[in-house]
C-alpha cells in the first residue's frame, strides 16, 4: 500500500465520522455557506498567478513549518500579490483542519483553496461550509465518473474545480466543465519530480485550458521555465513555508520575478 492508498483509507474513516456526527443540513447553516464566492480562474489573470500555500508538514517532508498562524502568512501572501492561497485541511498527514481556512476567510479577499482529498459528496458541502472557493480534485483517487459528478456537485455550490493530473492515463479525468487544470511535478505515489513530464501532459491539453503547475517548484529559475512553457498558474508552498518567515519568502520571491 503506497502513501495515496493510506491517505484515501484513513480518509474514508474521516468521512464517516464526520457525516455522523454533522448533517449536510447542518453545514448549510454555517456562516459561510451562502457567500459569493471568488474566482481563481479571474484572479490567475490578473495578479501574480502564483496560488501560495500554508501547508505545517507533508508525508515525504514531515514537519515544513509549525510554527506560524495561517493567518499571518496569508495575509502577507495576499498583500505581496498572491492569486490565491492554498490551504491544507487534511489532519492527519498535512496537519491541517478546517480551522486554518475558518480563521483566515473573513480577513482576505482572494480564492482560497481548499486542498484536501476529496472523495464523497459530504466533503464539497463542508468546503462551502468553511469558506472555500476552489475544490481541488485528485485524478489519481477519482474515477472520470466521479469528476464529473463532483465538478457539478462544485459548480451546483458556486465553486470552481481545480483538476490535478500527474500521468497520460490521467488525462481522461478531464472534462469541459472543468475550470482549471494542475499538473502536479510530484509523483503521489514515490514523490520524485519532474518538471520536464508535466510540460508533455500540458501540451496534450486544449490550448483553452487553465494550467496549473503544481508542486515541485524550488527556485526561481524553476518558475521561469514553467512561465515559458506556458503555465498560466504556479501552486506553490513547501518554497515559502520551509522558511522561518513565509511572508519574507514570497515578498522576495515576488520582487524577483
Amino acid at each position: 500500500m503506497n502513501i495515496l492508498d493510506k491517505i484515501i483509507a484513513r480518509k474514508k474513516e474521516e468521512v464517516t465520522f464526520s457525516k455522523s456526527t454533522i448533517s449536510i443540513e447542518e453545514l448549510k447553516d454555517s456562516e459561510f455557506f451562502g457567500r459569493k464566492t471568488y474566482s481563481l480562474k479571474e484572479s490567475l489573470k490578473s495578479k501574480s498567478g502564483i496560488i501560495a500555500e500554508f501547508k505545517r508538514q507533508s508525508p515525504s517532508k514531515g514537519i515544513i513549518n509549525d510554527k506560524v498562524s495561517p493567518l499571518e502568512v496569508a495575509s502577507a501572501y495576499e498583500n505581496f500579490g498572491a492569486s490565491g492561497i492554498s490551504i491544507l485541511t487534511d489532519k492527519d498527514f498535512f496537519g491541517g483542519s478546517f480551522d486554518d481556512i475558518l480563521s483566515v476567510r473573513n480577513h482576505i479577499n482572494i480564492p482560497i483553496l481548499r486542498k484536501d482529498f476529496m472523495i464523497d459528496e459530504y466533503q464539497f458541502y463542508g468546503a462551502k461550509s468553511i469558506g472555500a472557493d476552489v475544490i481541488l480534485l485528485i485524478a489519481a483517487c477519482l474515477t472520470p465518473h466521479q469528476v464529473a459528478e463532483f465538478t457539478d456537485l462544485s459548480h451546483e455550490l458556486g465553486m470552481e474545480v481545480l483538476l490535478e493530473i500527474h500521468t497520460e492515463e490521467e488525462l481522461k479525468h478531464f472534462n469541459k466543465n472543468i475550470d482549471l487544470v494542475g499538473i502536479n511535478n510530484r509523483n503521489l505515489k514515490d514523490f520524485k519530480v519532474d518538471l520536464q513530464h508535466s510540460v508533455q501532459l500540458k501540451n496534450q491539453l486544449p490550448d483553452d485550458v487553465l494550467s496549473v503547475a503544481e508542486s515541485g517548484i524550488y527556485s526561481i529559475e524553476d518558475f521561469q521555465y514553467l512561465k515559458e512553457k506556458g503555465f498560466n498558474g504556479f501552486l506553490m508552498g513547501e518554497y515559502f513555508m520551509k522558511n522561518n518567515n513565509p511572508a519574507e519568502a514570497f515578498e522576495e520571491f515576488i520582487s524577483n520575478i
